[in-house]
C-alpha cells in the first residue's frame, strides 16, 4: 500500500508545479507586454525623427517636423 501512496503524492505535486509554472509564464508575459507597450508608446516618434535625420538629403529638424 505504501508505494501507491507515494505515486499519488508525486502526481499531486506535479499538477501544482505545472499550474504555478503556467501562472508564472502568464505573469511574466503580461509584465513584458506592458513594458513593451510603454517603450513603443514613448519611442515611436523619436525613432521616426532619428531615421528621418539619417536619410539623404539630410533635412534640418525644422524641415523634418513641419507639415509642409
Amino acid at each position: 500500500m505504501a508505494p501507491t501512496a507515494r505515486i499519488k503524492g508525486r502526481g499531486g505535486s506535479n499538477k501544482q508545479g505545472a499550474g504555478s509554472k503556467i501562472k508564472c509564464v502568464k505573469e511574466w508575459t503580461n509584465w513584458s507586454l506592458k513594458k513593451a507597450k510603454v517603450i513603443v508608446h514613448y519611442g515611436y516618434i523619436p525613432l521616426i525623427i532619428f531615421v528621418g535625420m539619417r536619410s539623404e538629403p539630410r533635412p534640418t529638424l525644422y524641415q523634418l517636423l513641419s507639415p509642409v
